[in-house]
């Protein structure tokens, strides 16, 4: 049987033409730019709504992918011939690629529902769609860009799958990997360092000791934590809302349409999206959007405490914690000479603060699903989208040009351990808590060693002093069945 595949011409993507032309819709003509393929709706989408950035490109090929599984999931339903199905999966698979992303102009402040996004998608696949079988860009027929493009589906259904299927791209091709990349760069210090005894703090004041490996190990286990709860939100994202149509109830789509199009989405991704359970929840709600956002947080904190333990430990360099040494990539000032700066630890902290506040974007609009719709989904899905893009660059380079190339002043580190006066906690079992806190504040006020207060001031016997405050001996493990 022919797939009307053979209809296609072999026609480069563009339009080779000048001035303007004249579109048409609902509300009249207005004159679009003539080597554009997108139609009227986008025209006045341009005029009326040129407020701030425009949307992610990422989205825009998500959704061409949606457009693909609708035109394929009509096919199979027998809602649209193959020949217009063979044109509208084309002109979405080159969407798909980026051969159309000069095509879609429109801002994230529009519509709420991302209607005008749907429809410059729709307009610009039908155009590309027409010029494939012969026919001018800007003519609405063969193919219509609400008749077949948006055939069987509402931007009130398409949008939030959309959203669903370039989080997940997103998550599962960008951050998770860089994410873990990380983290295993991290795990390589803290083994690498496990038997390296240094100052631990507590308060921002000395503590007991540990290792520099102990303390690296707890960074590596908290970016996995914070990773797995990542993961975790995915399940949510895997629901989709297409099949409901304009309030859920799946009116002017052909029944099975939802299950149908949910399944050639999974055929395309490789992953298991399945048709929404509930249609009226998945498209008045973001829910899982904002859990994903929240998961997104979670993971910026997690960052944000790694990145500024090491600026500290870094600081210096002779007048600070120094015991880390950080590359060096670049001069650190404008008016002091080989001054060297934190630079990369910087701009992670900069992006997780970023992502905080993204964050408390998502969970506000996510809180305005009114009735049978929320209408705050363009800035959900620009600011998770921006969040998983600068997470992902943000941590690659932190990687690259600090933590992988970050090393140990082992003098400076020896040196604060054999200063602090909190190995004195060793001594608290052997000759009492008060007895201990004296000898810690004679040597903090005389400028003494902890040695040389407990043998002095203290009385204890030097030997006994070494075989209980050896901090090689205080470590412990604090890691599970170590």
């Amino acid at each position: 049987m022919s797939t009307g595949a053979e209809r296609l011409r072999d026609v480069p993507v563009g339009i080779d033409a000048t001035g303007t032309r004249t579109e048409h819709d609902s509300m009249g003509a207005i004159e679009v730019p003539a080597d554009r393929y997108w139609g009227a709706q986008t025209q006045r989408s341009l005029r009326h709504f040129a407020i701030g950035e425009r949307m992610p490109t990422a989205l825009y090929r998500a959704y061409a992918l949606v457009k693909k599984a609708a035109a394929e999931a009509n096919a199979e339903l027998g809602a649209l011939p193959g020949w217009k199905v063979a044109a509208i999966v084309r002109a979405a698979e080159e969407a798909m690629a980026g051969a159309l992303d000069d095509h879609f102009p429109l801002h994230v402040y529009q519509t709420g529902s991302g209607t005008q996004s749907n429809m410059n998608l729709n307009e610009v696949l039908a155009a590309r769609a027409n010029q494939l079988l012969g026919a001018e860009p800007g003519a609405r027929a063969p193919i219509h860009p609400n008749d077949d493009v948006n055939r069987s589906q509402s931007s009130n259904d398409t949008f939030p799958a959309a959203m669903h299927v370039a989080t997940l791209a997103a998550l599962d091709e960008d951050l998770i990997p860089a994410i873990d990349a990380l983290a295993g760069a991290i795990e390589a210090k803290a083994f690498a360092w496990m038997d390296i005894p240094k100052t631990g703090r507590t308060h921002l004041q000395d503590a007991v000791p540990l290792t520099v490996g102990q303390e690296w190990s707890g960074y590596a286990h908290q970016l996995s934590d914070a990773l797995a709860r990542v993961g975790a939100s995915r399940g949510g994202l895997l629901e989709l809302a297409a099949g409901g149509t304009a309030v859920g109830t799946g009116l002017a789509a052909p029944a099975g349409f939802g299950r149908a199009i949910a399944a050639r989405i999974a055929a395309i991704t490789g992953k298991p999206f399945v048709t929404a359970p509930n249609k009226f929840a998945a498209q008045a709600s973001l829910d899982a959007m904002v859990a994903t956002m929240a998961a997104l947080r979670g993971l910026a904190v997690a960052l944000m405490k790694i990145a500024n333990d090491m600026r500290w430990l870094a600081s210096g360099p002779r007048c600070g914690i120094g015991e880390l040494l950080l590359p060096e990539n670049e001069p650190g000032s404008s008016i002091m000479p080989g001054k060297v700066n934190p630079t990369q630890c910087e701009a992670l902290v900069m992006v997780c603060i970023q992502t905080i506040g993204d964050d408390a974007a998502v969970a506000f609009a996510g809180s305005q699903g009114n009735f049978e719709l929320n209408a705050m989904r363009p800035l959900i899905i620009n600011n998770v989208l921006r969040t998983c893009r600068t997470m992902t660059e943000a941590c690659t380079a932190f990687r690259r040009f600090s933590v992988e190339g970050t090393a140990l002043n082992r003098a400076r580190i020896d040196e604060q351990l054999g200063r602090s006066l909190m190995l004195v906690t060793a001594l608290s079992p052997e000759i009492g808590y008060d007895r201990a806190a004296a000898i810690a504040h004679h040597a903090a006020e005389h400028g003494l060693t902890l040695r040389e207060a407990a043998t002095g001031y203290g009385g204890v016997d030097p030997a006994t002093f070494d075989r209980l405050c050896d901090p090689a001996k205080l470590v412990g493990s604090g890691l599970a069945g170590a």
